[in-house]
């Protein structure tokens, strides 16, 4: 019985050969999919939407473990876990990636226009836009494919119009001309969330603008973008500064285009920056914009949709909009106008995508007034619906939101969904001044005038319009249809989301604003936002760096189990992950362990083992101790796992297994006490095991679902996959005193093998212990134990004060040990080997002290050097500590 067991069971574990086979047939029989169950409660996560351009990355992996660990873990709760995938048609990303491809072809999207175009997208996304599914599943997440959802599909398009035409009539949505962040490679406005602002390096001009009608006489305006200055219409001071108060209303002769401009006074002006005096250029910067609006400037635009210099320029025209800057500054110092040229860092937009300086643009563009949908999402924070974990993310998120500015939601792109407005125009296609029309339906005339000439907005709406009605939208909503309204009710609202905190104000605060206003309800109760997957030095991974390390080639090489352990075991709640290639071993170590063990457990079965059901009366002490140890990790877990620790449930499980179970349990079981105490073991050595085995399930679901379906045969099990087995709960076999006892025991034995080592005893050496103290009579009732596990000899009592020579003693509370080294240690010459290390580690701390205690070390050697340094004077005196303890113990014996 006990061959064939083994047989089955390989004597190394390759998950190549049983990730994808287990995968393929839990998603067969269904085991993912969650349906309306009105006598099971639900448990809901939505995923984020990748991109349909993407493909797995740390992040990916990082993310995706953890909401496959929630949706496993509440689905073996009794949950009705619904994990819904899907994916997001990212609207610049997914362009750029068609245009590319069709530029190979020596193509723009213009040759194909419009419909060709977004005609090829969509072939390019039925061909590769399912690629990062196929990676989700090698990782093994267990989602609800079945539902797999898309921002673009045909009913998700109607909920994206649906939203548009009742935020319009609400007044909500509204057309404006105002200042917004251009990226001139991707054609594209981005909101404010979509430019991150870097720190940059650049200059500082101070340019002479001559005043009309004063010889000799300049105002200096510091600028960092002296390319603008050619759409410059005023300069402006603070009204009260004292310097300029005789030039407010004078003019000044604007350089190069020698246009004149007023001298106005505002608030604005911070009279500490630079000079104290600003130019003006409405067009090209967002709160000279609004200076503009209260002085009734013109708002000339000199640079345009490509980056480059307009008609307005003059001269300048068609030059880039750097190489402009170079040749303006260079014009300006042959007049003589720079009065000088300073370092300067600040910090400057780029596009989210593609990392291009955005440009400061005057567009006519679509907004959604933010104010009003904002007020409800503050208070459901506050009201504490919704908690953020780690909890200073709330903070962050309501000043945000309580300083929230308009949202410009479109974009000059062609893929995406295109905003639902259209405009009649006449037989010229000019614009009439009939209203635009807003509607659900494509209009086929005009309300107002009866024209049937219209024409659809050419911008499409901004990504994150879309997936911000991701969490009611993926049901299937607005549809008025009884099974999809009933579907949303049972799980809507979802429960947990799982993201990054840098899409925390793209994604997340307007998904709590859009749930509250279209369904009435918060979207989800709990947001936890994860750290960023940095590499071993702490720099971000990107391509650039060549720092990457590719999720997919880490399950090759070791599997997805030992990935996922690996990521969740080192990632503390909310930090950043820090890894390294090394850092994967943990799992794949781990992995080992598991397989190693539950092979020598089946290995060793007797024919009488054919279930769990132990005899209370041949229990031992370390019987119970596993039995309380069990009990006391699975009630941490859930309290861990509960309140989002995953890391410290992951290492709950790990240190359970790996230091009490094998170290301690497994090796306590090989000693020989007769057939009847066997028997019991070895039925505990199975329960443990099928225990433990569904407390790492969410964390490790391959390697646990193999080793559990070759386990039901040998105990009998009913459950068909681990994965639906009840998660092990609070209830089990609590022993306080059987731990108190085992971990005394376990004391012992730890100091007796340290001290076998100090004085190097082979292997086969059998030294007599000696016991003192109250606990003495505890620790002989478990002798057996003692002696097996510390590979000692006779263990006996002596009276309390007494010291046995020839002897290592040591101290535990209520005990008093000793290790007699009599015939095994020349205890003499052992003495003269440890004074000598003394003595020789004594040299290397004063060498080492002197240099730390060197200036010219401390100030010249690098900071790490210097740690460096610093950590091996602390490793010596450790050293020293434990040598001179020794040294003391022999000295006494």
């Amino acid at each position: 019985m006990a061959e064939n067991r083994v047989r089955d069971l390989p004597s190394r574990y390759d998950p190549s050969k049983v990730e994808e086979k287990i995968y393929q047939r839990w998603e067969k029989a269904g085991y993912f999919n969650a349906d309306r169950d009105p006598n099971r409660k639900p448990y809901t996560i939505v995923i984020p939407p990748p991109n349909v351009t993407g493909i797995l990355h740390m992040g990916h992996a990082l993310n995706n473990t953890y909401q496959d660990i929630l949706i496993r873990y509440h689905r073996m709760r009794g949950y009705n876990a619904l994990w819904m995938p899907g994916t997001d048609h990212a609207g610049i990303a997914t362009q750029n990636v068609v245009e590319r491809k069709l530029a190979k072809q020596g193509l723009r999207r213009q040759d194909l226009g419009r419909e060709k175009f977004v005609q090829e997208v969509w072939k390019w996304k039925e061909e590769y836009g399912s690629t990062i599914i196929r990676q989700l599943k090698r990782l093994g997440a267990s989602c609800d494919w079945r539902r797999l959802r898309f921002t673009m599909d045909s009913d998700y398009s109607i909920a994206v119009r649906y939203v548009f035409v009742h935020l319009y009539k609400k007044g909500l949505i509204y057309q404006g001309n105002y200042i917004i962040n251009w990226c001139p490679r991707c054609h594209t406005a981005l909101a404010d969330e979509e430019a991150p602002k870097k720190e940059t390096r650049g200059k500082l001009y101070y340019v002479r603008y001559p005043i009309k009608g004063e010889k000799k006489e300049f105002i200096v305006v510091a600028t960092t973008r002296p390319e603008t200055i050619l759409g410059d219409t005023a300069v402006a001071v603070n009204p009260n500064d004292e310097r300029y108060k005789d030039l407010i209303g004078k003019k000044v002769i604007l350089p190069i285009v020698n246009r004149e401009i007023p001298i106005i006074a505002d608030d604005y002006v911070d009279p500490e920056f630079g000079t104290g005096a600003v130019k003006i250029t409405p067009a090209h910067d967002p709160d000279d914009f609004w200076v503009g609006k209260r002085h009734n400037l013109d708002a000339p635009v000199v640079i345009d949709s490509e980056g480059k210099m307009t008609e307005l320029a003059g001269p300048y025209k068609g030059l880039d909009r750097f190489e402009c800057r170079k040749q303006i500054v260079s014009d300006l110092q042959e007049l003589r106008l720079i009065e000088k040229i300073e370092d300067y860092v600040h910090n400057v937009g780029h596009c989210y995508r593609c990392d291009t300086v955005i440009e400061p643009y005057l567009s006519r563009q679509w907004f959604v007034k933010m104010k009003p949908l904002a007020e409800p999402a503050i208070k459901a924070v506050k009201g504490g619906k919704i908690r953020f974990i780690p909890s200073r993310w709330t903070k962050v998120y309501l000043n945000w939101m309580e300083n929230i500015q308009d949202w410009c939601i479109s974009r000059q792109i062609w893929w995406g969904h295109r905003i639902p407005v259209w405009y009649c125009v006449d037989k010229d296609g000019n614009r009439t001044n009939c209203p635009p029309i807003v509607e659900m339906e494509d209009p086929k005339v005009c309300p107002n005038c009866g024209n049937t000439n219209l024409l659809q907005d050419e911008d499409v709406l901004d990504t994150w319009f879309s997936s911000w009605l991701w969490p009611f939208a993926t049901f299937y909503w607005p549809k008025d249809d009884p099974d999809v309204k009933a579907d949303l009710e049972y799980f809507y609202p979802t429960n947990t989301l799982v993201t990054a905190p840098e899409i925390l104000f793209f994604w997340v605060a307007r998904m709590i604003m859009a749930g509250l206003e279209f369904m009435g309800e918060i979207p989800f109760s709990d947001v936890y936002l994860h750290g960023t997957v940095r590499d071993d030095t702490g720099r971000k991974m990107s391509k650039s760096l060549g720092n990457i390390i590719d999720p997919l080639e880490i399950i090759e090489e070791m599997g997805a189990d030992a990935l996922r352990f690996s990521l969740i075991s080192i990632t503390a709640v909310g930090q950043d992950v820090y890894l390294s290639r090394s850092k994967f071993e943990l799992g794949r170590n781990f992995t080992n362990k598991i397989w190693n063990a539950t092979r020598y457990i089946f290995s060793n079965l007797l024919p009488e083992v054919k279930d769990v059901d132990w005899e209370e009366r041949y229990l031992t002490l370390e019987d119970k101790w596993i039995l309380d140890s069990l009990s006391q990790t699975v009630e941490k877990v859930n309290v861990a796992l509960q309140n989002y620790r995953f890391n410290e449930s992951a290492n709950l499980v790990y240190d359970f297994f790996w230091h009490q179970f094998c170290d301690w349990y497994i090796e306590a079981t090989k000693i020989d006490r007769g057939k009847e105490i066997k028997v019991n073991q070895q039925k505990i050595l199975l329960y443990v095991l099928e225990h433990f085995l569904r407390l790492l399930h969410p964390f490790m679901p391959f390697i646990t679902e193999e080793i559990y379906q070759r386990l039901k045969e040998v105990m009998n099990l009913s459950g068909q996959t681990i994965m639906l087995m009840p998660y092990p709960q609070e209830g089990g076999r609590k022993d306080p005193d059987a731990r108190q006892r085992f971990e005394l025991v376990k004391s012992l034995v730890y100091h007796l093998r340290n001290m076998r080592t100090q004085v190097s005893l082979r292997p086969t050496d059998r030294p007599d212990v000696l016991l003192s103290g109250p606990k003495a009579r505890e620790v002989l009732e478990s002798v057996e134990l003692v002696r097996f596990l510390a590979r000692v000899g006779k263990v006996e009592e002596i009276e309390e004060g007494q010291r046995p020579s020839e002897s290592l003693a040591g101290v535990l509370p209520g005990l008093e040990f000793f290790l007699m080294l009599s015939g095994l240690v020349d205890v003499e010459k052992e003495k003269e080997r440890v004074k000598h290390q003394i003595e020789e580690t004594r040299k290397a701390i004063e060498k080492k002290e002197s240099l730390l205690n060197n200036p010219n070390f401390l100030t010249r050697a690098p900071k790490n050097v210097v740690e460096g340094e610093k950590k091996k004077l602390e490793e010596l005196n450790d050293t020293l500590k434990r040598l001179e303890a020794l040294y003391d113990g022999l000295k006494g014996s």
